[in-house]
């Protein structure tokens, strides 16, 4: 291939009194390879999104009735929460691996209160609420100023926080699930919906736009994703590093037992097995969504469409009865190709 340097010297010394002038520009790529690269940029999951719904709206009539849009929007709730909670940790070139021992955890602390409290009015309802948010700040403290302050990598860190976590759940719950809950509390935020919105939905969406505004229009935000970007150099220029990455981790762990909190709603009791699904979920659907799994990368937009990407996924092949055990395998060759494809984008953006 001609180098630059090959290209000065032509043009400064012409052979046979030829006058060469400026050299002609390079014919555009072919359309497959333009194709291509148009995909690595923008990625293949709105189209995936659309082909599936068209897939199994096709193969199963009831996917597309108002009550299975339902199931799939309070489904949704959950996982886009924990997934934007997961984003902020990946943006900063970390992970969290203890956000199902966190729901776990928060289900059976908040459910314990609630009951210790008893009543069936707001009282006990907000006090639950406290208490699994209070798990969340704690657990987020821990993982985010040990993987800060000692730079001990992240994934081992909050392996071993969960497996505490999930340990003291088991031992608060003696393994059974927590009953006895408020009504008010199951019916609330469990089943109620706003104009044919779960209420879930809603805070979830409420969610989003707060996170939106702090990733996009704060200087926190812009901090997240420099000490992602490069650690080292982010110190250099003044970031917060220590800061920034005990906060992600903080809100992170929060906004995790917030989804476990609408959770046990839901399910109407404390389970101290819940949550252990959305480990690899939150991740699959962050990365596919465009996150990079290398730190300093991440749309909250084409995160809250990963994880209504996996939902859908999940409900369709679940109405058409597909096993457990071919779900897992199709999330785990989602997962897999989620992360090739982040790293031909970022061989393609350099």
């Amino acid at each position: 291939m001609t180098s630059p340097l090959d290209l000065d010297d032509r043009s400064s010394a012409p052979e046979n009194g030829q006058v060469v002038g400026k050299q002609n520009p390079p014919a555009p790529a072919a359309g497959p390879s333009r194709l291509v690269s148009a995909l690595l940029r923008v990625g293949l999951l709105p189209v995936l999104l659309v082909a599936g719904v068209a897939v199994f709206a096709s193969i199963e009539p009831r996917f597309l009735t108002p009550l299975n849009g339902t199931n799939i929007g309070r489904q949704l709730s959950f996982l886009l929460i924990i997934t934007m909670a997961q984003m902020l940790v990946l943006v900063t070139a970390e992970i969290d691996m203890s956000v199902g021992s966190t729901i776990a955890l928060t289900s059976v602390v908040s459910s314990m209160v609630m009951v210790r409290v008893g009543g069936d009015g707001g009282g006990p309802v907000l006090a639950g609420l406290l208490a699994g948010l209070g798990v969340g700040l704690v657990i987020g403290l821990i993982n985010g100023i040990i993987v800060a302050k000692f730079r001990v990598p992240s994934f081992i860190v909050t392996i071993g926080s969960g497996a505490v976590a999930f340990g003291v759940a088991l031992m608060l719950s003696s393994g059974s699930p927590i009953t006895g809950l408020p009504k008010s509390f199951t019916k609330a935020l469990g089943n109620s919906d706003i104009a044919g919105v779960p209420l879930s939905l809603v805070i979830a969406l409420g969610v989003f736009a707060l996170l939106y505004l702090l990733l996009n229009w704060t200087t926190v935000g812009r901090y997240f994703y420099a000490v992602g970007g490069g650690e080292n150099a982010a110190r250099l220029v003044g970031v917060p590093v220590f800061r920034s990455k005990v906060l992600a981790f903080v809100l992170c762990s929060t906004l995790t037992s917030l989804a476990a909190v609408l959770l046990t709603a839901r399910v109407s009791s404390g389970e101290p097995n819940l949550g252990s699904e959305f480990v690899i979920l939150s991740i699959a659907a962050a990365v596919l969504g465009g996150t990079s799994f290398f730190g300093g990368e991440g749309r909250l937009g084409m995160v809250a469409i990963g994880a209504l990407f996996l939902v859908v996924l999940s409900n369709g092949m679940n109405l058409i009865r597909v096993s457990s055990y071919t779900q897992q395998v199709v999330l785990g060759v989602l997962l897999v190709s989620a992360v090739v494809i982040d790293r031909l984008r970022r061989r393609t953006a350099r």
